[in-house]
């Protein structure tokens, strides 16, 4: 049997993994931090009170290690060292910072129970995804798009729990690699019974999420069945099928998979009221947006996880 195909005809081994996840979720279900959102909003404002910024996180003394560590890493190149969340603030900028915050808070879940590529390859398909849907906002008239950032960097957050317990199978015979059912929730529903969607959906009830970023975790993959706000999940399942397409995706990196483009006529579909020709506009923006972007997501991954990378696009001349 091919280790790499989902397993259809073990009912027995799908049911004991639905309950592993069940019991990951009991055991120790997520907690996100309450100035997640209130840092999310501040940081989206014109202009940014970063006083304010600095005060919410000096609460957090994890998260304030965490950016002190990413700002004296070899990483930023910076001769002085950096002491001060106030400097660390101002030296970051809004959008990497926005980035940090948000990722740390969902990383602290993990810990170092996953396998540190799927738990990186989760992150950059987050980031990214939540980067192209607050574009995709902007690029609509959408009224909220720091609300579209925050969807979509949560929108997958139910896979975190499938992870965790196919991590605890490695070396098991059953344990698959997590690229045979990432993005697709029938071969997940065959490996554990459930699917990220739903089990999206328990974390987001357990943290008192509105019904809107609800709506988004169960049908970003089915977006004409969102009855929140269908823009919102079209939006947030554009850009995740976008990311999809550049095969940054758990369990893989743009290198590994053919590039495949988001059509006008999936643009269309997906968020309503969309004219061909602002389609086409949007195409545009998001492939322009993505090389941008693709910079970005090599910050947080050499400062989060420790990696390096080929050349610094954020440190200044001569420094």
């Amino acid at each position: 049997m091919d280790a790499s195909a989902p397993h259809q005809d073990d009912p027995e081994g799908r049911q004991s993994r639905r309950l592993e996840v069940l019991a990951s979720l009991s055991d120790g279900l997520p907690t996100l931090p309450a100035y997640v959102f209130e840092l999310n909003s501040l940081l989206s404002s014109k202009p940014v009170n970063l006083k304010r910024v600095a005060e919410v996180i000096r609460t957090d003394p994890s998260l304030t290690a965490q950016m002190l560590r990413v700002c004296n890493s070899a990483f930023l190149g910076l001769r002085k060292k950096i002491e001060s969340i106030d400097h660390a603030v101002i030296l970051l900028g809004t959008e990497r910072l926005r980035t940090l915050v948000l990722t740390c808070s969902l990383l602290e879940y993990v810990g170092h129970s996953i396998a540190s590529e799927d738990i990186q390859s989760f992150w950059q398909h987050s980031f990214l995804t939540a980067a192209l849907s607050e574009r995709l906002a902007r690029g609509t008239g959408y009224p909220q798009p720091e609300q579209a950032y925050l969807a979509g960097l949560l929108h997958d957050i139910g896979a975190l729990p499938l992870l965790l317990v196919n991590s605890s199978r490695h070396g098991d015979e059953v344990a698959v690699p997590s690229r045979t059912w990432s993005e697709n929730v029938e071969q997940e529903f065959e490996q554990f019974g459930t699917d990220h969607c739903e089990i999206g959906r328990w974390i987001g009830v357990s943290w008192s999420f509105s019904p809107t970023l609800l709506d988004v975790m169960v049908t970003h993959h089915t977006p004409r069945q969102a009855s929140q706000d269908p823009r919102l999940v079209g939006i947030v399942a554009a850009a995740d099928q976008f990311c999809v397409g550049r095969g940054v995706m758990l369990g893989a990196s743009p290198a590994e998979l053919p590039e495949t483009h988001l059509s006008r006529e999936v643009l269309t579909e997906y968020i309503p009221g969309l004219a061909s020709e602002e389609a086409s506009q949007l195409q545009e923006m998001l492939e322009t947006d993505f090389l941008h972007l693709i910079q970005l997501m090599e910050f947080g991954a050499a400062g989060l996880f420790g990696g390096g990378i080929p050349t610094n696009p954020f440190r200044e001349s001569g420094g």
